[in-house]
């Protein structure tokens, strides 16, 4: 294989990563030290001025090259677009969407910036991988300066229907530089269906060939790009073996003993709007309220540290769920048993796992998520023996694996009481079936294989088609709402 050049919002030099490294940011390191590569991405810090060249640094086989933002530009590419437009509409929460055109235009102004950067350093047969909605302009404006190199883009998050997707101003826009990759890549079959809708009966598209995988070869925009479902995993056995572990750490042995003999049910989740964590602690209110034979049997321990804390939905959103443990605690609990333990802070991997292989039921819940790895970690970290039950929301991309949970509707507290009640009293021999089932699955559709199976697709792609440079406006200007 040729170089790799991974683009991502942030990149971890090597003397920051110590214990900060996730699942998805060691996989792709493997990749780079394997083949040797350039990661390329936003250091996570805010100037006055704008990097006039790259902080750089090496390790092994892999180089690292990393860009300031200015305060502006972090406001408006990072604040107002990206998370403050882009994640909501991607997770169909239209009402919280606040365009400005001002965050429209740094965010395309900062997709330049970081091209102008990157061009310089590539190489005539670098295969050039992007990550995620921050950088959805980056191969346009690649292919601006004339880039002719493979690029390929994977999108983390859910990519909303046709309809969803027209509310933003300047759509069109976005998706015309969507197909200037050769690769486009989604977690599920159905965000694939979304960008194929909108190509067919937004952009007057066409569809020239689609797979039994579901993946599709589309034309749009005077070039060609396959687009298709490369759903990530974890690493399976890592996690089972760290959760095994974990099982007898000090913090697992202090959470079992708070517990005295207690059913932990367990939410694990960054806090954010999309995750359902009211509903679900509505749902949890109504399976004490509806089913009397849970109270003082069962704690629900909600861990959700907290990110984007300057954004206003999240003050609102922290504030919602301070008052409603307050008010569960305040009508259920007993001198000695409190029912709901709410937690705004981060624990190491290590005890997470341990904490999920104690818990009884994991309860995950989004509103709608693209793929949602937490659902996995809590399948890979249960005890073969003893394994405990998936509660799990039918818009997670998880879903569409792991068909051994009670899959259920977030919006329905009702429906995810009931199936609270369920996963509590699940007898032992369904428990260990479904956990089987899901486990199997876990145990192929590894991070690994996601990320070999991803760059051998994106390899396959040869040298890409012609593409159209008849958009170089950066603005909204011609665009059509």
């Amino acid at each position: 294989m040729a170089r790799l050049v991974i683009v991502s919002n942030r990149v971890a030099m090597p003397r920051e990563r110590a214990g900060r490294a996730g699942g998805l940011a060691v996989a792709l390191r493997e990749s780079l030290q394997q083949h040797g590569g350039l990661w390329f991405g936003w250091s996570g810090e805010v100037n006055d001025a704008p990097s006039a060249e790259p902080r750089r640094a090496r390790q092994g086989r892999v180089d690292y090259a990393v860009l300031d933002l200015t305060t502006e530009e972090h406001k408006g590419f990072y604040l107002e677009f990206s998370n403050g437009m882009l994640w909501p509409l991607c997770h169909y929460r239209l009402g919280l969407i606040e365009f400005r055109r001002s965050a429209w235009d740094t965010y395309l102004a900062v997709n330049a910036r970081f091209a102008d950067q990157l061009v310089t350093q590539l190489k005539p047969d670098d295969v050039i991988w992007i990550h995620d909605y921050h950088f959805i302009p980056l191969a346009a404006e690649l292919r601006r300066r004339g880039v002719q190199n493979r690029i390929g883009f994977f999108m983390h998050i859910p990519f909303p229907a046709p309809e969803v997707l027209a509310a933003l101003p300047g759509h069109d826009r976005l998706v015309r530089d969507l197909c200037a990759y050769d690769l486009v890549g989604f977690q599920t079959r159905g965000d694939v269906r979304a960008l194929t809708e909108y190509i067919l009966h937004e952009a007057e598209g066409t569809v020239i060939g689609n797979s039994t995988e579901g993946d599709v070869r589309i034309a749009a925009f005077g070039r060609e790009l396959r687009v298709g479902a490369f759903p990530i995993g974890i690493d399976t056995q890592d996690f089972a073996d760290i959760a095994a572990e974990g099982a007898n750490s000090d913090e697992t042995q202090r959470l079992t003993e708070s517990l005295v003999g207690r059913a932990l049910v367990l939410g694990v989740d960054r806090l954010d709007y999309s995750k359902g964590i009211p509903q679900r602690f509505e749902a949890f209110q109504h399976l004490l309220g509806s089913r009397p034979e849970h109270r003082g049997k069962v704690t629900f321990m909600q861990v959700a540290p907290i990110s984007r804390g300057e954004v206003a939905q999240y003050r609102k959103l922290r504030n919602e769920l301070d008052a409603l443990t307050g008010r569960i605690n305040g009508k259920f609990a007993e001198f000695d048993w409190v029912p709901v333990r709410y937690l705004n802070k981060s624990f190491a991997r290590n005890t997470l796992a341990g904490f999920y292989r104690h818990a009884r039921v994991g309860l995950i819940t989004p509103l709608r998520d693209g793929m949602n790895l937490v659902a996995k970690e809590y399948v890979a970290s249960q005890n073969p023996a003893d394994p405990g039950a998936l509660v799990l929301s039918r818009f997670a991309g998880a879903a569409r694996e792991l068909k051994g949970a009670l899959l259920v509707n977030p919006y329905d507290t009702e429906h995810i009481a009931d199936a609270l009640h369920r996963a509590l009293v699940m007898p032992l021999d369904e428990r260990r079936q479904r956990w089987e089932s899901m486990m199997g699955v876990l145990k192929v559709n590894t991070i690994s294989h996601w990320r070999e199976n991803y760059l051998a697709a994106l390899q396959a792609e040869g040298h890409p088609a012609a593409h159209d440079n008849g958009h170089d406006n950066g603005g909204l200007a011609g665009a059509a709402e």
